[in-house]
């Protein structure tokens, strides 16, 4: 055996590698968790089907119904569930049940820990979207794109998306004292963004001018945004608040969350829960 193999052997298992069993882990747990699953998967699309049945006509100047441009909204927001409140109120659960205080004792690398989270959270937020999509496809006749360049935007802004609202979730959970509050704490600032962020107004710009104001200040608004640029046709920037999609705006705001959230992040996570020693 060479230096370097016995050095390795003497480390012990990657962080990578560590980090991938993990998420297996994560993933295991999650769906074992039957009220969770059926929670977090029927919220957005539940909401999708009944406002998007409930709603009806064709925006003046494009073929694009009410109902279908609700879809990209509802995804962003689905994104957020299975991020923000999904992982926070995970995260929080971990630290309450003293899970996050024997990880922390234990020879893993906090790393690894987080790893996994992303890894569970990745795969649920990737089923969560196939979910509104059919839902979308199949209740609304919403056509996916073709063009190459729209799934590039759609993907970058998803990748942003979903680490700024993780960021931001797992920062959140410290605000929970208990298991218990932690469902409140993460469901009440996501359906409050959910509103002030045009989630459920069809179009965006028949929301409040201070409410757009407001909404323009967090990600959820420009995720939305930069999803219905990959899925609807450009006829429909009629009904947008300005006529653009403004893509460098929304990757600079989802941009900058991801920095801020990783700060808080760093700032605020608790191994312990408030009442440990």
């Amino acid at each position: 055996m060479t230096t370097a193999a016995i050095a390795g052997a003497r480390r012990g298992p990657s962080v990578a590698y560590l980090g991938v069993h993990r998420g297996a882990i994560e993933l295991k747990a999650f769906f074992r968790e039957r009220d969770a699953v059926v929670f977090t998967f029927a919220l957005p699309a539940v909401l999708l089907a009944l406002l998007g049945a409930m709603i009806s006509g064709v925006y003046e100047g494009s073929s694009v119904t009410s109902a279908q441009y609700l879809v990209p909204s509802m995804v962003a927001a689905g994104v957020a569930s299975t991020t923000f409140v999904n992982l926070g109120i995970s995260v929080a659960a971990d630290r309450a049940d003293g899970t996050l205080k024997r990880l922390r004792g234990a020879p893993m690398p906090a790393a690894a820990y987080f790893l996994g989270k992303v890894i569970m959270v990745l795969v649920v937020t990737v089923a969560e979207v196939v979910v509104l999509f059919g839902i979308g496809v199949l209740m609304f006749d919403v056509t996916m794109p073709t063009d190459p360049s729209r799934w590039l935007t759609f993907a970058w802004v998803f990748v942003l998306g979903v680490t700024g609202c993780a960021f931001l979730g797992i920062a959140a959970s410290s605000l929970a004292s208990s298991e218990r509050s932690a469902g409140a704490v993460m469901n009440l600032p996501y359906i409050a963004l959910s509103l002030v962020s045009g989630i459920f107004y069809t179009p965006i710009s028949a929301l409040p001018e201070s409410l757009v104001t407001m909404g323009s200040l967090f990600p959820l608004k420009w995720m939305a945004q930069g999803f219905r640029s990959a899925l609807l046709p450009d006829t429909i920037l009629a009904q947008e608040i300005v006529m653009s999609w403004e893509h460098g705006k929304t990757a600079v705001i989802l941009g900058a969350w991801c920095i801020g959230g990783l700060l808080l992040c760093r700032t605020t996570f608790r191994w312990r829960g408030r009442g440990d020693g």
